[in-house]
């Protein structure tokens, strides 16, 4: 974790840099030093600025994570001709492992602690701010509710990531970094952050001081951002098998069965000046390809109006003993945002705690909900435990295609193994090693 320290410390100088114009590089003399002196003695507006760094690097690296699990969990393949390790390291091909020391692996990791690194600055400035700046408590809550809230959504997405191998859940101090967390302790401790997070936001009064991108919309203000974090706080209980609990939280979010099932907050996207733009935009037939495996479209029922998600190529196309026909078209311009959290996905997880905590007629009342609103017909299949948590594992497939799920849905159901092989000798991994560069290796 040694060069993520500087990594992340240059990356919290560059979305100063991309938050606020008027900061003039020759100001930043010492970029370590900056960061310390701004946590010392901070302003309001450095705290604005660091909401808005935080959200710039809540973007950065994130295709490769829903590209390696979307690969990983058979819902695409990256067809390139100039890298082999799409099509043999994630699919293991033969002898091929995951490498602890490639982009696939190294990527992910170090762009979300780059976040949780800029959140951290945010807290401790917050902390050290002082009152004769004119900065009220409930300023102060605001700051510390976001914060918190978007840290642990980003720790969860290492944790899933990085599955048994756990990870480092105390990372405040880059010179002394906490232990290494399992699995189990890691989810609680994120639980337990975004519960902070929200005794923050209740005490953050009607608005925030600060000002979010468009892909918060919505969902700006304590109130509503809270229903963001108890969103977030309901994965992390399905996750970790608390049904009941999910249940309970679903009450506090925008949870909206008879609504618009792509509500909820995403990432934003830019096509001007340094902006980024959206990772997961592909030119339809081209050579440098996004595809969908082919048996997304094999197993959609007949009037799933999900087939759009993807768009069929003008001819098959064909690598390395693979193929499919079928583009991934899910953004069709490289500003679309790409979903944190939506509406579909928690009328899903109701219906899956339903069906966990015995609810046969909730379950039903959810699956339906998702069915109609995508062209199908009601529910007609069997009502057992085990046949309603495969029909909601169909239907997260499809309303949550390519967002980071099927591969972790199916591994917390003891699923990988129905997952398709493609190939004689395949593999479908169950996590990522741990980086090198944290010079501990797993287990």
């Amino acid at each position: 974790m040694k060069n993520i320290k500087y990594l992340i410390q240059f990356l919290f100088i560059t979305s100063l840099l991309f938050g606020f114009s008027s900061c003039e590089l020759e100001e930043l003399e010492d970029p370590n030093g900056a960061s310390v002196e701004l946590q010392e003695n901070p302003t309001i507006l450095d705290l604005k600025t660091l909401v808005a760094g935080t959200e710039h690097l809540l973007r950065d690296e994130v295709g490769f994570w829903y590209e390696a699990v979307g690969i990983i969990g058979r819902e695409c393949y990256r067809f390139t001709s100039s890298d082999p390790r799409y099509t043999s390291d994630l699919l293991g091909k033969g002898e091929a492992t995951l490498d602890n020391n490639t982009f696939y692996t190294t990527r992910t990791f170090t762009g979300r602690y780059r976040t949780v690194r800029n959140t951290n600055i945010l807290i401790t400035a917050v902390n050290n701010i002082s009152a004769t700046t004119g900065i009220t408590e409930e300023e102060k809550n605001g700051f510390l509710g976001f914060a918190k809230t978007i840290q642990a959504y980003e720790l969860l997405i290492v944790s899933q990531h990085q599955g048994d191998c756990g990870i480092r859940f105390d990372v405040a101090n880059v010179d002394n970094l906490g232990p290494f967390l399992g699995s189990e302790q890691a989810l609680q401790s994120i639980s337990g952050l975004l519960d902070e997070a929200v005794g923050h936001l209740d005490n953050a009064g009607s608005e925030f001081i600060f000002g979010l991108a468009e892909g918060f919309v919505g969902f700006d203000s304590p109130a509503t951002f809270k229903q963001f974090n108890r969103a977030i706080a309901a994965r992390v209980a399905a996750y970790q098998g608390d049904f009941s609990k999910v249940l309970n939280l679903l009450g506090s979010t925008f949870l909206d069965e008879t609504g618009g099932q792509e509500v909820g907050p995403a990432l934003f996207y830019g096509s001007a000046g340094t902006d980024l733009t959206n990772p997961l935009t592909y030119v339809p037939n081209d050579a440098n390809a996004l595809l969908a495996h082919p048996s997304y479209v094999t197993d959609l029922e007949e009037g799933d109006t999900r087939s759009s998600k993807v768009a069929e190529r003008e001819s098959v196309y064909e690598l390395d003993d693979l193929s499919s026909g079928w583009d991934v078209a899910l953004y069709f311009s490289q500003t679309a945002g790409i979903p944190i959290i939506k509406n579909a996905e928690l009328i899903l997880l109701k219906a899956e705690a339903s069906t966990q905590t015995g609810d046969v007629g909730g379950a039903t009342a959810a699956i339906n909900a998702i069915r109609t609103a995508n062209g199908l017909g009601e529910y007609g299949g069997g009502t057992s435990t085990d046949e309603l948590i495969n029909e909601i594992l169909k239907q997260r497939r499809y309303s949550l295609f390519m967002e980071g799920h099927r591969w972790i849905d199916m591994r917390r159901y003891n699923k990988l193994n129905e997952l398709p092989i493609d190939r004689a000798g395949d593999d479908v991994f169950n996590s990522f090693p741990r980086p090198l560069t944290e010079n501990e290796p797993c287990g």
